[in-house]
């Protein structure tokens, strides 16, 4: 009734605060930039107290509350949240400490020392430890040899390492119990239900629509189709634990350098996802979570290299548009931004972006989700060419700052259909101009 009386629209009520892709740490503003080089500084000029705030003033992620840190004169503790694990340490004039629980072993397991015995060689600045019966990893350093470079990466190899480590020894070792685990957030059963459904219906279409093609003749468009979908599943579903460690398998079977032909590796992915299919919802819903994190798990490129992956993508698209299977080049388009996506930590807008170009895509899943964003209307193939302009000058304000070159030319956009737009939109991504002067 309000909404009539005073003319609100559906577009202008406010989505839910649902995150996709994984944690990119390619967002840091002006100012937050700005403090890694105080902290370089200040630890040069060995104020090493001062070099320590500035560098967790860095790292902290203000809008995700992703760092935390406590200081009583030189004695001061922090917190590091990284997905379903969290770095909790302590420090004074002298020394830096940093732990995190992976799991408990109530029983010595000789296989599961074995494992941690050998993942240890793989170690640069951490170690595996055991605490009476709980299973932890740890870090130290002499306070004069703690330089941003080296708490930046020993802190990420810790926190990284600790997050995927707790996940596999859980799956391989039904022995050892999940441990410091409480603070994850729990996601409403509808958004679980939906998640679920949307799954079993793109892998379902994906697999139905390959099975119409030749597997030899479309070995390379079936590839394609394959990794689009495990690069959008890992986008838009966010799975965590044994969903995403099935899910991350999947790329391996193609990008693995091996002298297997792509019908053999296609059929591997087929199976794989047929194996996702078969997980039970109860387990499905249990792997789904949010929760908070401080470093990406892949490193940033510089533009160029993600420009080239499109520019690929799109040459390959043409033979697939221009000999009747639409569905293909749109895939395939999608393809290049989104293997991007997965490999490499994206500056923030085109981050935002991509996830516009996926709101166009898949208007039918955001809007089960409750978004209120109407950018494409599947069913009369609409676009509203409109909020999808504003979208795009939008993002580009709001990051002009650190982003002055960038330059979006939305004139160029392709509304007939949507091979079309998905064509016309990443031809801009690959022409963005990332240099900050």
């Amino acid at each position: 009734m309000f909404d009539k009386l005073f003319g609100r629209s559906k577009k202008d009520a406010p989505n839910p605060r649902i995150p996709f892709g994984r944690y990119s740490d390619n967002n840091k503003s002006v100012e937050k930039t700005a403090r890694w080089t105080d902290a370089d500084n200040l630890y040069k000029e060995k104020r090493y107290q001062e070099s320590i705030d500035a560098f967790f003033d860095y790292l902290r992620d203000d809008a995700a509350d992703n760092v935390i840190l406590k200081r009583n004169g030189t004695d001061f503790n922090f917190q590091l949240y990284q997905g379903s694990k969290i770095v909790r340490g302590t420090g004074n004039a002298d020394h830096l400490y940093a732990e995190v629980s992976l799991t408990k072993m109530p029983q010595p397991s000789v296989p599961v020392m074995r494992r941690l015995l050998e993942q240890n060689f793989s170690l640069y600045y951490s170690r595996y430890s055991l605490d009476g019966d709980r299973l932890c990893m740890r870090f130290d350093s002499d306070m004069e040899t703690a330089n941003p470079n080296k708490l930046y990466y020993a802190l990420k190899e810790l926190a990284t390492k600790a997050d995927k480590q707790d996940d596999q020894l859980a799956q391989d070792f039904s022995s050892l119990q999940p441990l410091d685990t409480d603070h994850v957030e729990q996601v409403p059963e509808a958004e679980k239900e939906t998640k679920f459904a949307f799954m079993q219906k793109w892998i379902s279409e994906t697999l139905q629509y390959i099975h119409t093609l030749d597997a030899d003749k479309f070995s390379g468009g079936i590839s394609y189709l394959l990794l689009t979908l495990s690069f959008r599943l890992d986008y838009l579903i966010c799975p965590e634990g044994i969903i995403r460690t099935e899910l991350e398998k999947i790329p391996l079977l193609y990008f693995t350098k091996d002298e297997k032909p792509a019908m053999e590796k296609n059929a591997a992915m087929i199976a794989s996802f047929q194996k996702l299919q078969d997980i039970p919802k109860e387990t499905f819903f249990k792997n789904i979570f949010r929760s908070k994190s401080s470093f990406a798990i892949v490193a940033p490129q510089v533009h160029k290299t993600i420009a080239d992956a499109i520019n690929a993508a799109n040459v390959n698209m043409a033979w697939y548009r221009d000999n009747g299977h639409p569905f293909i080049g749109q895939q395939i388009c999608e393809y290049g931004i989104s293997y991007c996506q997965y490999a490499y930590s994206l500056p923030k807008p085109l981050a935002e972006l991509f996830l516009l170009l996926m709101k166009v895509n898949y208007a039918g899943y955001f809007t089960s989700l409750g978004f209120t964003d109407d950018y494409y209307d599947d069913e009369k193939n609409k676009f509203d060419d409109k909020a999808i302009v504003e979208k795009i000058n939008s993002i580009q304000e709001q990051w002009r700052r650190k982003y002055p070159m960038l330059a979006f030319n939305t004139h160029y956009l392709r509304y007939d259909n949507l091979l079309n737009f998905n064509h016309s939109f990443t031809a801009e991504l690959e022409l963005l101009n990332f240099d900050n002067k």
